[in-house]
């Protein structure tokens, strides 16, 4: 295994762990790096996989809340309907990517020119959606009625285009239909863990008979790397948006598309 690809795991690795919280796509950083760099993974899988790297980090942060979610789950009324609000919100993408799984993967995947225009056009979707004079009813994830949830899910599914953003569409959702930005960013935390933990279990079965030993030393790198990143944003999200919003992100979108299409105009 040649140390460049390595070098390039470690790299792609802290792309993914800078980028799956905020609403800039993980996946289409990964890709159009990936493009650029030649790095070509066995089955797409290394840009799923590392996933697990930004879910431990949530786990790490998150992890006394999880446990007192935990301990009164049986107890308290509100607690459960959280729990259930997150489980609903998660569905829709879960069914709607298992089912189009191929297609997502052998077709969207390797569209980079696609892949810059959505990362544009989501860019300026966000502009105004940060600038829009929103009235917040729900502040705390624990008080979102189901049905909040589940339309927030229902979001969530355009993201299953590289570009959309997950953490991007989920935010979006959640901050038309009633919730402020803290907690808009915050769900999507918490809506990760089962989405991303999903992907990851399905596309390591799927992938299950080609994946090597090399590719696992791959993913592995890029797993750390991710991991570490991944808890850096975790801490410091939500304070930011809260007082900054997200006009950073749909800058960074729009920068990174046009760079993106430059790229291939110029090298292809």
């Amino acid at each position: 295994m040649a140390d460049q690809t390595i070098a390039e795991a470690l790299l792609l690795g802290v792309i993914e762990g800078l980028t799956e919280f905020i609403p800039v796509s993980s996946t289409a950083h990964l890709l159009l790096a990936g493009h650029f760099l030649g790095f070509d993974s066995t089955g797409k899988t290394f840009e799923v996989l590392i996933q697990l790297g930004a879910i431990l980090a949530i786990l790490t942060v998150y992890f006394a809340r999880l446990l007192n979610i935990a301990a009164n789950l049986a107890s308290d009324a509100r607690t459960r309907r959280f729990v259930a609000g997150v489980f609903l919100a998660f569905l829709p993408a879960a069914v709607l990517g298992a089912l189009g799984h191929g297609f997502i993967k052998g077709v969207l995947f390797e569209a980079p020119l696609m892949i810059c225009v959505v990362l544009i056009i989501g860019g300026f979707i966000l502009l105004v959606i940060d600038r829009l004079p929103l009235t917040p009813r729900y502040n705390d994830v624990m008080d979102f009625p189901l049905w909040l949830c589940l339309r927030i899910g229902f979001f969530q599914c355009l993201a299953l285009v590289p570009g959309t953003s997950r953490s991007g569409a989920t935010i979006v959702g959640a901050l038309l239909m009633g919730t402020d930005k803290r907690s808009a960013a915050e769900f999507t935390f918490f809506l990760a863990m089962p989405t991303m933990a999903g992907a990851f279990v399905f596309d390591l079965y799927q992938n299950r008979n080609v994946l090597t030993v090399d590719d696992a030393v791959i993913i592995g790198a890029g797993f750390v790397t991710a991991f570490i990143a991944g808890v850096f944003v975790v801490r410091y999200l939500l304070d930011y948006v809260s007082r900054y919003g997200f006009a950073l992100f749909a800058w960074w979108r729009i920068a990174v598309g046009t760079a993106g299409l430059i790229g291939l105009w110029l090298l292809g």
